[in-house]
């Protein structure tokens, strides 16, 4: 019996040493490692792959009727900090083929800021515009703004409802980081209305991951005005960009902030979306390597909920948008990696 436990006793030391000693090797920090592993199921083969400097990305399974998500994440050999000074350069960061416009909102909000987004019928046609048919997303009360406050046989009347859109969407802004009336609840541009608030608390309650390195971080997204977050930086931004047949107009909320450990992380949430989405959440670290101060992991996740992916047909279609996430997820982070590695 006593040999029995001895030899137990001394598999298990051996056991821990192993596991102590593969821990050790890792060069991912700690925090970022249970994150994959917990909460976004990183099994031991992706996490090699992820080391050798391989991209590792596959979608999040679907928690509701309408949901996509995609989680990826790749080794660079740069500091992580140069990272982040490029994520704060917004203007820069995003530019691509498929943002017509981008800019940034001064901290307080101001209309002017919006002076240069350019709105045509194209972007938002607002001659017909019914609640439960309406070429946009808006609330009743913006439609009927739209119906009342534009005289539609004047020759001046698109500019003068897109000048109109503009001031909703200010509203909507300045409503969302300061608090208070203004704030578009609901949008009944369809005949089923849509909650966007209620589909980003869905969102943001089966996205753990969110406020695992910070707590705090949960909260200052649903609203930051009632839950400011010192430390943290925060940054609005709008942008045109082209998206299936016609273009889009989105608000979104940018968070950065670093977390005890030292992994710096970038929330961002849609403040508003003119089409296709009803919510989206997205989520990115960026890791020091354990083994050398000039690289990092980057590691980018981010669901989303969309009218268009529910109904008949709703699994093929949100096959077909996830594979292509997938696919657009992986071409980014190659991009990313591949700029920022880039020689001076």
């Amino acid at each position: 019996m006593m040999r029995w436990v001895a030899a137990l006793v001394a598999v298990v030391t051996i056991l821990t040493v192993v596991n102590g000693a593969a821990g050790a090797a890792s060069t991912i920090a700690r925090d970022v490692r249970a994150v994959l592993t917990r909460d976004f199921r990183f099994g031991s083969s992706d996490l090699s792959e992820l080391e050798r400097g391989r991209i590792v990305r596959r979608g999040l399974d679907a928690l509701a009727a309408g949901e996509v998500g995609v989680i990826g994440a790749v080794r660079v050999a740069a500091p992580a900090d140069a990272f982040i000074e490029r994520a704060r350069r917004i203007e820069e960061f995003k530019r691509g083929p498929d943002v017509v416009q981008l800019g940034r909102f001064s901290n307080p909000p101001q209309l002017a800021d919006l002076r240069a987004l350019a709105v045509d019928r194209t972007d938002a046609d607002l001659r017909r515009c019914r609640v439960g048919a309406c070429d946009i997303r808006l609330s009743a009360q913006a439609i009927a703004r739209v119906q009342h406050e534009v005289d539609w046989t004047a020759a001046d009347a698109d500019s003068r409802s897109a000048q109109l859109f503009k001031q909703i969407l200010f509203e909507h802004v300045q409503a969302y980081w300061h608090g208070g009336p203004g704030r578009i609840m609901r949008y009944d541009d369809e005949k089923r209305a849509v909650l966007p608030m209620e589909d980003f608390d869905a969102l943001l309650k089966t996205a753990p991951y969110v406020g695992a390195l910070i707590p705090e971080l949960p909260a200052h997204l649903r609203d930051p005005a009632s839950n400011p977050m010192p430390g943290s930086e925060d940054l609005l931004y709008w942008s045109k960009e082209k998206f299936g047949l016609t273009p889009f107009i989105t608000v979104t909320h940018v968070v950065i902030a670093r977390a005890a450990s030292g992994t710096q992380v970038i929330a961002s949430r849609d403040v508003y979306s003119s089409r296709y989405f009803d919510a989206s959440l997205s989520f990115t670290m960026a890791s020091p390597a354990v083994d050398a101060p000039n690289a990092f992991y980057l590691v980018y996740a981010n669901r989303s909920r969309a009218a268009a992916l529910k109904g008949a047909f709703s699994s093929l279609r949100r096959s077909i948008v996830e594979r292509r996430a997938r696919n657009a997820l992986e071409e980014t982070l190659r991009t990313i990696k591949a700029r920022m590695e880039q020689k001076p």
